[in-house]
């Protein structure tokens, strides 16, 4: 049923193509072997959809055109690695623009903008019993949320606090950083800028992890110490490492040798927490969660200072449930782009709350300013444990974007609490 036409319908739907600010990779190719010859990888993809192991990653825009001609915006895109671990396909700009043209525009007059959930629901209808493609609620719950937040006069924050009946926050969430394969480089600037959480460090094939994982082993020790040569006094930061599933490729499948290996890399780095992303892949998500699960027991049991970061085989809101009902991590990523509409990226963060299990909202190199911040939004409201400096793989823009969003972000909800209580 159509709604009467009032100050908070959309009057129109724009659509424009766009670039993510990475590539989308094939892991299945990479994990394999492949080679690389400068930026590019030598061989045959293996992932369906891509016609090649690296290709620019594609995005598309959505824009919401309001009562007042205002235009709020949203991007739609995947993950680096699509098409990998039980994700949505490689992203097509084409076939996303038809889909949201044909079934998604006609449903977005119907809604009342003023009203987030409300309309993220009417819109995300399955179409045939079929889900909308991830991206597609990805990108348009983040227009629905600025279009929401513009018609209230408020923060995309504010409307995520009231529609899940939150507090209004008041503490930064830390920000994590990815160095991306230039190392070294983008370790020293995270240190000189004293980013929270480092490096991610791009573990991603048996040249880097090495052989009983020694070269992993001492790139660890490496930046440790290095936070304490170059960083400021006192700089503290957490140490996060995504290696791939490359302890299990190398140590082997059972959790105790597993929780063995990162018990011996903690062991190297004592005054630092270590976490470590995505040591597995036991195939499925339930024998991910069942596994996982005995390493973190073994890792608690042990009183150790190393947390475990699931990632892979971990993609929609079901699955987080699922991990963190179970114990199966100390620390999930929510992947933005995989979990779909940003509401239940909030939905994600306090599930992960309620089982006392750490929620830190990520996504992928692939996305975009706008993602970004819709994202820092979330992350504030939801006060995640931690989140992904991101767009793209380098660090200053990536920290810039994130971290100034939630500076102005702070000052924003400073000044709304200050004018609450001077009313009160």
């Amino acid at each position: 049923m159509r709604i009467e036409r009032s100050e908070v319908q959309i009057k129109d739907v724009l659509l424009a193509p766009g670039n993510g600010a990475f590539f989308y990779d094939d892991q299945a190719a990479i994990r394999a072997g492949a080679t690389q010859d400068g930026f590019v990888y030598v061989g045959e993809p293996i992932t369906p959809g891509l016609t090649s192991i690296r290709i620019p990653a594609s995005s598309l825009s959505i824009g919401l055109v309001l009562p007042d001609e205002a235009v709020v915006w949203g991007d739609m895109m995947n993950v680096q690695y699509s098409g990998a671990g039980g994700r949505d396909p490689l992203f097509d700009t084409n076939q996303i623009s038809n889909l949201t043209s044909r079934m998604v525009a006609p449903r977005l007059f119907d809604v009342d903008a003023s009203r987030f959930r409300d309309s993220c629901t009417m819109v995300f209808e399955p179409v045939e019993h079929l889900r909308l493609p991830l991206a597609v609620e990805y990108g348009v719950s983040q227009a629905l949320l600025r279009a929401a937040a513009y018609l209230q006069g408020k923060t995309m924050a504010e409307i995520i606090c009231a529609e899940f009946d939150l507090p209004l926050p008041t503490c930064r969430v830390p920000i994590y950083c990815q160095s991306g394969d230039a190392r070294e480089i983008n370790v020293d600037k995270m240190i000189l800028k004293a980013v929270d959480v480092l490096p991610h460090g791009l573990i991603n094939s048996r040249r880097k992890f090495g052989v009983e994982g020694q070269t992993f082993m001492e790139f660890v020790k490496w930046v440790a110490t290095r936070t304490r040569q170059i960083g400021h006094p006192g700089y503290h930061p957490v140490l996060h490492f995504d290696v791939y599933g490359w302890i299990g490729q190398e140590i082997g499948l059972e959790p105790q040798r597993i929780a063995d290996f990162i018990c011996k890399v903690a062991d190297t780095v004592p005054d630092f927490t270590l976490n470590i992303e995505f040591p597995a892949d036991f195939g499925s998500t339930q024998a991910q969660i069942e596994n996982y699960a005995k390493i973190v027991s073994i890792l608690d049991n042990w009183g150790s200072s190393a947390r475990i970061v699931v990632d892979e085989r971990c993609n929609t809101l079901e699955d987080i449930r699922l991990f963190a009902e179970a114990k199966a991590a100390h620390l999930v990523q929510i992947k933005t782009p995989d979990v779909g509409s940003i509401a239940d990226t909030a939905r994600a963060v306090l599930i992960c709350k309620e089982n006392k299990v750490g929620a830190y909202v990520g996504g992928s190199c692939t996305e975009t300013d706008l993602s970004a911040q819709a994202s820092v939004h979330v992350s504030v409201a939801t006060q995640a444990d931690m989140m992904l400096a991101k767009p793209g793989m380098g660090v200053d823009e990536a920290f810039s974007i994130v971290g100034n969003e939630q500076s102005r972000l702070l000052a924003m909800l400073n000044r709304r609490r200050a004018e609450t209580e001077n009313v009160g």
